[in-house]
């Protein structure tokens, strides 16, 4: 029986269903105390580590490992819980954002009939897309976060999501963290139509109340229009306790907003994802 265990975790289960159905398919394991180190929001995937019995004392030590993520961000949009499952509200840029049109009767690309964020104006497709490029590199280094709202961090002794459920206001909470480094994998347009399949579809795997009905409604107005958003697809390699989330949310404040699309952990520590045993 191994003490030290790298889950996947599915996109909708929270880390403890995760625990809960590796128990029922290995009966071993079903009466042995387990905990994991370092949470995955329902929203993400990927490498879990979970603790057997007496290595449980060592929580600590796991839960301070760095750790790599594969995410995709989406721009265009804010939420109240910085990913797409949250009540979301768009940006005041046009959704053809960095697909702009060129006005060739003059000075041949001097007008731009999509609004895209002041100071990007005059910028190509390609010109824009190196600014996105530059812009997330620049989080390399020590970084001050702004905690999410909907997080498990706790204040006062209770988590964060507790305060925002139920409506409370609390101070914002901020965290130095390390952003070791950051790839450009690519950068995509996804449409209107594509985007709402695709959260439809993903939210449609989280059990319990997160308040799907509520969010799937507000994402059905806020894409009914024809439109194409830009996405980012990039790796990070972060120290514990980053909120890949609250670098959305910041990178997106010059392009109309930015949230978490999709999440995956890749790595923590030695723990691998090649290795991760699949339920």
């Amino acid at each position: 029986m191994k003490k030290i265990l790298n889950i996947y975790k599915k996109v909708g289960w929270t880390p403890l269903e995760a625990v809960e159905k590796f128990k029922l398919k290995n009966p071993v394991y079903s009466s042995k105390r387990m905990g994991y180190a370092g949470r995955l929001d329902p929203m993400a995937e990927g490498v879990l580590i979970v603790l057997c019995e007496e290595e449980n004392k060592k929580i600590a030590q796991y839960m301070g490992f760095d750790k790599e993520y594969i995410a995709e961000i989406l721009l265009g949009f804010n939420s109240d819980s910085n990913d797409v499952l949250g009540i979301a509200t768009a940006g005041p840029t046009n959704s053809n954002i960095g697909n702009a049109k060129y006005d060739k009767s003059s000075e041949g690309r001097s007008q731009i009939e999509d609004n895209i964020p002041a100071g990007l104006e005059n910028k190509s497709k390609d010109e824009f897309e190196k600014d996105l490029k530059k812009k997330i590199k620049g989080f390399v280094g020590k970084y001050e976060m702004k905690i999410p709202k909907y997080s498990s961090y706790k204040v006062k002794g209770k988590p964060m999501f507790h305060y925002a459920r139920k409506g409370i206001e609390i101070e914002e909470v901020k965290k130095k963290v390390l952003i070791k480094k950051v790839k450009v994998n690519s950068i995509y347009q996804i449409t209107n139509t594509r985007l709402l399949k695709y959260i439809e579809d993903k939210i449609g795997k989280v059990n319990g109340d997160f308040r799907q009905l509520d969010i799937l409604k507000n994402w059905g107005k806020l894409l009914r229009d024809e439109g194409s958003y830009y996405v980012m697809n990039i790796t990070l390699s972060v120290s514990s306790g980053t909120y890949i989330r609250a670098i959305a949310d910041d990178f997106g404040g010059e392009y109309g907003g930015g949230l978490l699309m999709s999440l995956k952990r890749t790595r923590v520590g030695k723990f691998g994802i090649g290795n991760s045993v699949k339920i």
